[in-house]
């Protein structure tokens, strides 16, 4: 089993005799986003889903070193001294306690019951092994690439049969990873949480202050590598991303966060995304030199970075790529335990024609028995379907008809990407659909793009895709058949200030899910990896013509992916979504009893956590 925590993203993964048997971040039980603390009911939950005892685990693994990361924390305040004191007197505390006993931990956790030992790897070699055995690949280069392990903060490795070697790596304080969270704390958005954000406004604003972070900031080499010039940056020792001086660089403070998005946000965006991609394609380049192969696979933070991916895959340097699908510390959890069994055990590895992560749907799953008997006890309206032809045939005509649907189907995704399981649906067709889902349903920024869900055998119609994307990790462009030429009276949208012309703007024939530079975050679904939800987007295509639906993840703004029904429901009925359906269950909102906003906050705030 194994396991990640204490840092961000805790998680719990169970693998038996090499098969992924279970995952999922403790956040999804505690409802706290991100939470780093020990992954206690996910650990609960693998064991359950695995059949397990504590008694019956053969090893359990740390994704860390936790005694080299502490060596990397005290060499790192002593060298900031005194300036890192307050940051220092906050952190310690937690790493007395806790964070260097470890073994204790565990073993509480486990009631006591395991008595075996602990393994601790490293952290990149956690985000290595989570990408390479999994994968297709008989052998490839690996690439992870984040803010900061114990000491590295980006690896290049190759990995052959069962065993995988790392051959170079980047340290500590310089970082891709933590110079776009700079950059994201600088304009505004939340270190570990609105990176995305960021790669998301980034399409609105131009570079033109790519030269200076070239030129001032970071010194890019040739291979990848990159040295920061630190007095620009507080993150080492202090409490802020960032100095004054960079300040003086930018023009001004920091955005607050929540106030308006300014131009100089927008080309702060563009301009580190240019940055990073630039800095992943050379990455890669030497990958390739290091290994000579010809495959490659990614982790680490930065790995979420999908419009670097999508640049990447089209950029010739492999002829294929496996992004692990949770990328970030999560995904060490898994990791972790593969390394155990096939690089320490010596365990045989046979990669065939797809990757083993089983679609990344490894969470919990509800019968239809217990789904009524929740929604029996929250006195809820619903309408049982057992026939899934018609199941599939109302939600279809649902969507088709400009509503807004809570799709609630199978085992949850492991990672931040929801794939069909735990999916807010719409119409990619609508031009409106993208402003009303992001305003009235996920309350968040206007100019937040939509992921499309597109049939995999018709992707190409849509999408300058040549391969298959099944866990929403590329960008690829849309055909330039399918885009429309902006009109006259539509063209002074296109630089207004306020980002929410911009948006309204339509660009192709799927604008809920075109963004501002005609491209898409694609989500590939197959009739394997994906079941119910590939064959709602073939009814959906069968009623329509077009095998394509909005899929955005199943929560709101600050809060992380639903995975009870409750969770669902409560979900449903805090937004102006039209529809929930819980397996064979659908509920309407306009039957729902709350009759009003003040109503229905206090009937949602009534439920209890599960």
């Amino acid at each position: 089993m194994g396991i990640s925590g204490y840092y961000h993203d805790s998680a719990a993964c169970l693998v038996c005799g090499g098969e992924i048997v279970a995952a999922a971040q403790e956040e999804r039980f505690t409802r706290i986003k991100h939470d780093a603390d020990f992954p206690t009911q996910a650990v609960e939950y693998v064991l359950r889903e695995g059949g397990v005892t504590p008694e019956d685990l053969d090893y359990v693994v740390f994704y860390d070193k936790p005694f080299l990361k502490f060596d990397r924390l005290l060499e790192t305040y002593l060298a900031y001294a005194p300036a890192g004191l307050r940051s220092f007197m906050m952190a310690m505390p937690l790493w007395l306690r806790t964070k260097l006993h470890l073994p204790r931990e565990i073993s509480r956790a486990l009631d006591g019951r395991y008595r075996k030992g602990i393994v601790f790897t490293g952290h990149h070699e956690s985000h290595a092994a989570s990408a390479f055995f999994p994968s297709p690949f008989e052998e490839a280069a690996i690439l992870t690439i984040d803010g900061v392990g114990e000491w590295d903060t980006a690896a290049i490795g190759h990995g052959k049969g069962n065993r995988l070697e790392l051959l170079k790596t980047l340290r500590f304080p310089h970082s891709l990873g933590l110079l776009y969270s700079a950059v994201t704390y600088f304009c505004g958005f939340k270190v570990n949480s609105g990176e995305y954000k960021l790669m998301g406004l980034a399409p609105y604003g131009e570079p033109r202050f790519a030269k200076e972070i070239l030129e001032t900031l970071v010194d890019l080499k040739e291979d990848g590598s990159l040295a920061m010039d630190m007095s620009y940056f507080d993150y080492p020792a202090g409490l802020r991303m960032t100095s004054k001086k960079l300040e003086a660089l930018f023009g001004g403070p920091p955005r607050k966060p929540e106030a308006k998005i300014m131009q100089r946000e927008m080309d702060l965006a563009a301009s580190i995304q240019q940055v990073t991609e630039e800095a992943v394609l050379r990455m890669a380049r030497t990958a390739q030199k290091l290994t000579g192969a010809r495959t490659l696979c990614l982790a680490g933070g930065v790995a979420l970075n999908c419009v670097a991916n999508g640049k990447l895959a089209r950029a010739g340097i492999f002829d294929d790529i496996f992004v692990q699908p949770a990328p970030g510390d999560a995904g060490c959890a898994l990791g972790a335990a593969l390394f155990v069994h096939h690089q320490l055990l010596g365990k045989p590895r046979a990669p065939g024609g797809r990757d083993g992560m089983r679609g990344s749907l490894l969470g919990p799953s509800f019968r239809n028995e217990e789904i009524t008997a929740t929604l029996d006890r929250l006195g809820l309206p619903y309408k049982a379907i057992h026939e899934e032809a018609e199941l599939l045939r109302v939600v279809a005509a649902a969507v088709a008809a400009g509503q807004v649907v809570g799709w609630f189907q199978g085992r949850m995704e492991f990672g931040p990407r929801s794939l069909g399981a735990r999916s807010i649906l719409g119409d990619a067709r609508d031009p409106g659909m993208q402003a009303k889902m992001n305003l009235r349903i996920k309350f968040r920024e206007s100019f937040r793009p939509f992921a499309p869900a597109v049939l995999a055998e018709d992707a190409a119609r849509f999408f300058e895709l040549d391969r298959e994307s099944p866990y929403m990790l590329l960008v690829a462009p849309v055909r330039a058949e399918l885009r429309r030429v902006v009109t006259a009276e539509e063209a002074p949208s296109m630089t207004d200030p306020d980002l929410r012309k911009r948006v309204n703007v339509p660009r192709s024939t799927l604008p809920a899910v075109t963004h501002v530079d005609m491209s898409a975050r694609v989500q590939t679904v197959d009739a394997e990896r994906h079941g119910r939800f590939y064959r709602l987007l073939q009814e959906f295509r069968r009623q329509t013509g077009c095998g394509v639906m909005i899929n955005t993840s199943f929560n709101i703004r600050g809060e992380p992916i639903v995975c009870t029904p409750e969770d669902a429901c409560r979900c449903f009925l805090a937004t102006e979504m039209d529809l929930l359906v819980l397996e064979n269950c659908v509920l309407q909102q306009s039957e729902q009893r709350v009759t009003s906003a003040e109503e229905q906050q206090q009937y949602v705030a009534s439920f209890e956590l599960d």
